[in-house]
């Protein structure tokens, strides 16, 4: 009786592990794509102050191009 109780106990806790790790892992996953979504977002506002500088410049040449 008391292998059965040990053995029963060792399945459980390879049980209880095997699903711990498969959640680290999504989670794992989970966070990659927060940061991959972060990046993108961060790299969208980037070309978005760099086509409004580059609109500003434009602007700022073709006021004194009309000024001359």
């Amino acid at each position: 009786m008391k292998k059965v109780f040990v053995f029963v106990a060792a399945v459980a806790v390879l049980a209880c592990a095997a699903s711990c790790g498969n959640n680290a892992k999504k989670a794992a996953e989970a966070a990659q794509a927060q940061a991959d979504s972060i990046a993108a977002a961060a790299r969208a506002d980037s070309i978005a102050a760099a086509e409004a500088a580059a609109a500003a410049d434009t602007a700022a040449v073709d006021s004194t191009v009309a000024a001359e």
